[in-house]
């Protein structure tokens, strides 16, 4: 089995952080634009599509920062990130997501996230 790499995106977009930040911690924001259904009990989100399930638990989080969850098959170093930051030249927000995924596969996976941001860009107006 080979050993899974981290990879970084990012994407400017135009809204506050902190209407990002709900976009991407809390259930109905996600149920929004990343998955068709999410819950949320004690830190453990269950996302559904097409009525395929996987959960995954919030590592971590800072308000209008960061959201850091774990897929259930995922080793313990592995995980999913989304990050917020301003550009110091422009002052514009940048969502980083982060995640990790088979060398030969980020061309695939990076694909996978374009297609679910532009998803969260349209809900957000952006």
């Amino acid at each position: 089995m080979s050993k899974k790499v981290l990879y970084t995106l990012e994407y400017p977009v135009r809204c506050s952080p902190g209407i990002l930040y709900d976009f991407l911690r809390t259930p109905a924001g996600l149920q929004e634009w990343f998955a068709d259904k999410v819950d949320e009990k004690d830190n453990v989100f269950s996302f559904s599509w097409n009525g395929t399930d996987e959960k995954a638990v919030l590592l971590e989080s800072e308000e209008d920062k960061f959201v850091k969850f774990r897929w259930n098959y995922q080793t313990k170093d592995e995980y999913f990130e989304f990050r917020i930051d301003k550009s110091e030249v422009t002052n514009q927000t940048i969502l980083i997501v982060k995640d990790f995924a088979d060398k030969k596969e980020i061309k695939d996976q990076s694909q996978l996230w374009e297609y679910q941001v532009k998803d969260l860009f349209h809900r957000l107006g952006s």
